[in-house]
């Protein structure tokens, strides 16, 4: 039987491509800090405690070999030589990157949006082929485009799938977006003030489009990066709209031309001033790829979610995460004093 070890299990990508994998005949170690277990998974399905920062416990976990490494937190070039180093053991490797990693012509990437003239301007539809930041250590996008160097350097050794995943959405998730329109609904918020007329894109990625894409690597090994989104890319109008729809609820949207008006008011975690969509076409042509889920019928899975981890807790202790990388998402009374004038 083939085996697969997953680093990261019980996140929110982490629970969705064990289940896939296991169902699709893999024998699966599910390897996480707590060494949980998802009531989904089947039983046959092993959980193991891992601290990803000890390399003698994910060689440990790893024992005498695997077909597959699925690495969901692996970030950094340092992560990139750990897993290298584990090739005379491990057939070919799967890893979760990001589409923070492209940059355009004029040298503009995720990095550069909060500097003036920051904000870039990709293709529509973005290829695997577009130029990406430089590897470094300074941010996000620049130690996921290190981790990208490092192991497609490695490729003889390891053969690995570069996964860049878009805006993840999903149940578990510490960051949801889809926050930013479920507790306005949950505070009878009636109204909602979207900058760029409501069109910003940033293209979404269910967690089970995403174990898809993992499963179908696992089966074929080899070196390539490829986008990891759901099939289509909705406004943010369009994303409030279907919120709002699974909620049962009605709502104003009041749309701003241009960019926010005031710092808090206006901004949603979609909003971007240029497109942000990515071409899908080399995970249909290599791998086979059909997504599984539409971005709009996975929402009621993620609503349900958030509700439950809001029931009785204010949004900065339930995700706390959210709020230091967003700031204030409910500023109300700044969208109150915008709309009065």
């Amino acid at each position: 039987m083939r085996r697969a070890v997953v680093i990261g299990a019980t996140g929110q990508i982490g629970r969705a491509a064990v289940g896939a994998l296991a169902r699709d005949g893999w024998e699966v170690t599910a390897a996480s800090l707590g060494g949980g277990r998802d009531g989904t998974w089947p039983e046959e399905v092993r959980s193991a405690r891992l601290d990803r920062a000890d390399d003698a416990a994910l060689a440990e976990v790893i024992g005498d070999g695997c077909d597959v490494l699925v690495d969901m937190v692996a970030y950094g070039a340092e992560h990139a030589r750990q897993l290298a180093g584990l090739a005379d053991r491990v057939g070919s490797a799967v890893v979760i990157s990001s589409v923070s990693v492209y940059e355009d012509d004029k040298g503009r990437g995720f990095d550069t949006q909060s500097e003036p003239d920051g904000f870039p301007e990709y293709p529509v539809p973005i290829p695997e082929s577009l130029r990406t930041v430089r590897p470094g250590d300074d941010t996000y996008s620049s130690r996921k485009a290190a981790l990208e160097h490092e192991l497609l350097a490695a490729a003889d050794q390891l053969p690995t799938t570069l996964l860049r995943a878009g805006a993840i959405h999903g149940p578990y998730c510490r960051t949801p977006r889809e926050l930013y329109v479920v507790k306005r609904n949950l505070d009878s918020r009636r109204r909602r003030i979207l900058a760029f007329g409501g069109t910003s894109r940033f293209h979404p990625a269910s967690v089970h489009n995403i174990a898809e894409l993992i499963r179908l690597a696992a089966a074929r090994p080899g070196p390539r990066v490829l986008n990891a989104c759901d099939p289509e890319a909705p406004t943010v109008a369009e994303i409030c709209a279907a919120i709002d729809a699974v909620m049962g609820v009605e709502t104003e949207s009041v749309l701003v031309d241009g960019p926010p008006p005031a710092p808090t008011v206006g901004d949603t975690p979609w909003t971007v001033p240029a497109p942000m969509v990515c071409d899908m076409s080399a995970a249909e042509r290599e791998l086979g790829y059909r997504p599984v889920v539409e971005y709009a019928e996975s929402l009621p899975e993620t609503v349900a979610s958030i509700e439950r981890q809001l029931a009785g807790r204010d949004w900065r202790e339930a995700y706390p995460k959210m709020f230091q990388a967003y700031g204030d998402l409910f500023d109300y009374a700044a969208e109150d004093a915008w709309s009065a004038t």
